[in-house]
C-alpha cells in the first residue's frame, strides 16, 4: 500500500543548491523514490522546462553574469513565485524537494524569508569543475544542446566558471555533499540521516539574518 503523508503538519522541505550538472536531479529522483511519504519535485528544472514558456527561457535558470539578458528583470518574480509555491505545498502537508542554483544574494535572502517558520533543510551540492565538465561533455539524454560544453580553444567555458564561482556564496548550509565521491543514493542517505538525527536545520533562518 502506498504510504500516505501526514498532512496535519507542515511538510518537510529539502533544497538542493548547486551548479548545473552537479547531480541535483539524480538526488531528487532518489528522494522521491525512497523517502517515506509523498515528495513533490519543485525547482528550476521543472519550472524552466515544464512551466516557463519557451520564449521566456531560461527564466530563473539564467546564468551568473547575464544581468543584461532580456529576461533578467523577471528572475526575482519567478523565484518569488517558486518559493511561494514551495511554501504552499509545505503548509498543505506535502514534502517538497527542490533543485536550484542560487547565485544572487538578494534573491536567496528573499527566498529564505518566504519559507520562514517552515521546516527547511538547505543542502549544498558540490562537484569539482573537472567532473562537471566530464558530465557536460558526455551529454545528457533528452537535453542535447542545453549545456555549454568544452572545446579545444576553451576547455572550460566561461559560464561554467561563473557558475562554479557564484553558486555556493555565502556557503551557509545545513549539510553539504560532494557528488564526485558520493552517488545519488549515498547523497540521499546523508540527507535522510541529517533529517532523522538532527540537529534542527538553521541555514535558511541564518540567511534571512545576514
Amino acid at each position: 500500500m502506498i504510504p500516505i503523508t501526514d498532512v496535519t503538519k507542515p511538510g518537510q522541505i529539502v533544497i538542493l543548491n548547486g551548479a548545473p550538472r552537479s547531480g541535483k536531479s539524480s538526488i531528487v529522483a532518489v528522494i522521491q523514490d525512497t523517502f517515506d511519504g509523498l515528495w513533490m519535485n519543485l525547482g528550476v528544472d521543472v519550472f524552466v522546462r515544464e512551466v516557463t514558456p519557451k520564449r521566456y527561457r531560461p527564466g530563473m535558470g539564467l546564468r551568473p553574469g547575464e544581468d543584461d539578458h532580456e529576461v533578467a528583470p523577471l528572475v526575482p518574480s519567478l523565484y518569488a513565485a517558486l518559493y511561494d509555491s514551495i511554501a504552499a505545498h509545505s503548509r498543505a502537508g506535502l514534502n517538497v524537494v527542490v533543485d536550484v542554483g542560487h547565485h544572487d544574494a538578494k534573491i536567496l535572502a528573499d527566498s529564505a524569508r518566504r519559507l520562514a517558520g517552515l521546516p527547511v533543510l538547505f543542502v549544498g551540492v558540490r562537484c569539482p569543475i573537472g567532473v562537471v565538465m566530464q558530465r557536460r561533455n558526455a551529454g545528457q539524454v533528452g537535453r542535447d544542446g542545453e549545456y555549454a560544453v568544452g572545446s579545444y580553444a576553451e576547455p572550460v567555458p566561461s559560464p561554467v566558471e561563473r557558475w562554479q564561482s557564484a553558486v555556493h556564496i555565502p556557503g551557509i548550509y545545513d549539510l553539504e555533499v560532494d557528488t564526485s565521491v558520493l552517488g545519488p543514493a549515498q547523497c540521499a542517505a546523508a540527507i535522510r540521516r541529517r533529517l532523522e538525527d538532527g540537529p534542527p536545520p538553521s541555514a535558511f533562518r541564518r540567511l534571512v539574518e545576514i
